[in-house]
């Protein structure tokens, strides 16, 4: 596995902007990226198979009647829009975070076996316990992210784990439960009918219940995310620079895979495992606000929900009257932007 380390933080140009001047036009672009954020939003709840005025909308938020428009606004698309800016959110800033403790800009959450995780112990609760709900897959998924996380920080050194080390851990993990996973749905189809529901990743099943559930380990790991910028910034500069700089290297890594496990875990939960968000978004991100992990991590949580919730609307909107999940639309736009990423890597190291 190639790790390729990012550019250094702090590198500017002779015809970089002032300090001052260049923090404005961050702060106007998340201003910007906020005002996008609003507006898919705004085009989730209206679109669908069923179209919706933004007049019955602000009904069905306002002036709840019991109508059937107002019941699809209120309990079919608001639960799933909140939980697509959630899920979003947490996706993009763990990819943003695996991205600078791997030292590596084509990681995501799958390179760590965090989805592996969480699919092992969901097909263990449909085969082995009989779980068939969607409540009852969070906490199953949950579970099954921490252990591997756990696992491959143990794998990767611990405390002494280095980026290679993380790298190849969580391979060799994502490895061996998918292989576990394969063997469960072959030898029992009930598991493999339910299971392929669930793997797709999709925003279809939401409800307030499951925002609830997942929205206190979404906003823990948010918030640990981001308060970790600067000591990723340091990271990001390799071993050797971070603890001239006085970074604890095993502190900060210790507490990055805290942030992606309760990210992933709780996102993977609820909607299944959603692949290239956090892929790509942060490369986007790096585009508009260079390798400044201060800067990254907040446009991270902003614009991969519109990534996400653009997907989600897209699936509804080219199969009506049915719909194509979420997961299948992100797969889709991930994979040629993932062979342009390494082609344009490659090239760059000719």
């Amino acid at each position: 596995m190639t790790v390729v380390s990012p550019v250094r933080a702090g590198t500017e140009t002779a015809t970089a902007p002032p300090p001052g001047r260049r923090a404005a036009r961050r702060a106007a672009g998340l201003a910007a990226s906020l005002g996008v954020l609003l507006v898919v939003a705004a085009a989730s709840v209206a679109i669908g198979a069923k179209p919706i005025t933004l007049g019955e909308v602000w009904h069905g938020l306002a002036h709840y009647s019991g109508s059937d428009t107002d019941v699809v606004v209120r309990d079919v698309r608001v639960p799933r829009t909140v939980l697509g800016l959630l899920v979003g959110a947490a996706l993009g800033l763990a990819g943003a975070v695996i991205q600078a403790l791997t030292r590596n800009p084509l990681a995501d959450p799958g390179l760590l076996g965090l989805n592996a995780g969480a699919s092992a112990a969901v097909v263990s609760a449909i085969s082995f316990l009989g779980v068939t709900s969607l409540t009852g897959y969070v906490w199953f998924a949950f579970l099954g992210t921490a252990v591997a996380s756990v696992l491959v920080y143990a794998l990767g050194g611990s405390r002494g784990a280095t980026p290679v080390r993380l790298a190849l851990a969580g391979t060799a993990v994502y490895a061996a439960l998918y292989g576990y996973v394969n063997a469960v749905e072959l030898l029992d189809t009930a598991a493999l009918d339910k299971m392929r529901f669930w793997t797709v990743g999709s925003l279809a099943s939401a409800n307030m219940t499951v925002v609830k559930q997942v929205a206190p380990f979404l906003v823990v790991g948010a918030v640990l995310a981001l308060a970790l910028g600067r000591s990723l910034n340091a990271v990001a500069l390799g071993d050797d620079t971070a603890r001239a700089l006085g970074t604890r290297l095993g502190r900060t890594r210790l507490l990055a895979m805290a942030a992606v496990t309760l990210l992933c875990g709780a996102a993977t939960a609820a909607c299944g495992p959603i692949a290239f968000v956090g892929l790509m978004v942060p490369h986007v991100v790096r585009a508009l606000t260079g390798p400044d992990l201060r800067w990254t991590l907040p446009y991270a949580a902003v614009l991969s929900p519109v990534l996400l919730l653009a997907a989600d609307v897209i699936g509804r909107v080219v199969s009506r009257p049915s719909e194509l999940q979420a997961g299948v639309v992100t797969t889709l736009i991930g994979g040629p932007v993932f062979i342009y990423l390494v082609r344009r890597r490659r090239m760059a190291q000719l």
